[in-house]
């Protein structure tokens, strides 16, 4: 079984994910056939790389999407003007020379 290193464990953005696709912990336990306690321990205590990718695949996306990226540099942020003010919507891969 593999598990994420818990020194790497605050680079994981399940939470983050959740509100970005405005899923609640209920509703991803529920997708997953969990109690809120059993997705908890599964999100707080040493997740499973199997453990991330079912989550990932209950709220539809990348498991690569869940943990932050190590590499700086490799993604530009984008962002949108509305009303003279940068917005910040997300990144992309930056282009290779």
């Amino acid at each position: 079984m593999c598990y994420i290193c818990s020194r790497y464990k605050s680079m994981l953005r399940i939470q983050e994910v959740l509100k970005e696709k405005n899923i609640s912990q209920i509703e991803l336990a529920e997708r997953m056939k969990l109690s809120k306690e059993g997705l908890n321990k599964k999100i707080n205590g040493n997740p499973t790389i199997k453990s991330l990718r079912t989550i990932a695949e209950a709220i539809d996306v990348d498991v690569r999407e869940l943990i932050e990226p190590t590499k700086a540099g490799d993604n530009e942020e984008l962002y949108i003007k509305r009303d003279g003010s940068f917005i910040p919507i997300g990144e992309i891969q930056k282009l290779k020379p």
